[in-house]
């Protein structure tokens, strides 16, 4: 496979950061460092893979809270997420105080991500989908070759993101999943921000919030 992946829990919230790196170049995007930066840069050390990039899906602080302080310390450009989010990044130190983390420091994305956009990891490509619902500025990278997703918390394994966040919405997420997501096809595998991995068949054939035999 030219793009691999390893997931690192980080946080209380034991959300799935990611690495993913390009096979060809070991050149590697963080996705979500939302904190425990010393377990992701071990993890890069362990893999060998040569940081590039931080990729965001969206601004909560358990996928964001690190941001700003890797981005600095490893010299590293931020893509991502939707300029919707940004009242979320603005808003990091009342939602460290909400839940109990410490306040990392505010930041700007080197790059605001659009719905048909792409990002690049060493060689490949992955596309960009713009997924409003549980954030309204939410992201999910999708790399076609390996049919692989990486869906942060618009969707999970049974379940869907929670929408009763300022400015999530249950109708609009419900459409992200069904109109951007499932139409990539069944076979795809995802990476979701907490939890166990799953495909988009497995969901479509069992989720009880979008299965194809729901209410």
């Amino acid at each position: 496979m030219s793009l691999k992946y390893k997931i690192v829990p980080v946080t209380p919230f034991e959300q799935n950061c990611t690495l993913l790196w390009c096979t060809e170049t070991h050149k590697a995007a963080v996705v979500d460092p939302g904190g425990d930066l010393d377990r992701i840069l071990a993890a890069a050390e362990d893999e060998g893979v040569i940081l590039e990039k931080i990729l965001l899906t969206h601004a909560h602080i358990d996928h964001a809270g690190g941001t700003a302080e890797l981005a600095k310390s490893a010299g590293l450009p931020i893509e991502g997420p939707h300029k919707d989010d940004n009242f979320w990044i603005q808003g990091l130190a009342m939602q460290a105080q909400m839940f109990g983390f410490p306040a990392p420091a505010v930041f700007t994305p080197n790059r605001w991500l659009e719905d048909g956009d792409t990002v690049t990891v060493g060689n490949e490509t992955l596309e960009v989908l713009h997924t409003p619902g549980h954030t309204p500025g939410h992201v999910v990278f999708f790399h076609r070759g390996s049919k692989l997703a990486q869906v942060g918390d618009v969707l999970f394994n049974g379940s869907i993101g929670r929408t009763d966040f300022p400015k999530g919405d249950y109708n609009t997420l419900i459409h992200s999943i069904r109109e951007k997501l499932f139409p990539l096809g069944d076979d795809v595998s995802f990476i979701c921000g907490h939890g166990p991995m799953s495909t988009f068949g497995q969901e479509r054939a069992t989720n009880p919030f979008v299965s194809d035999h729901r209410g």
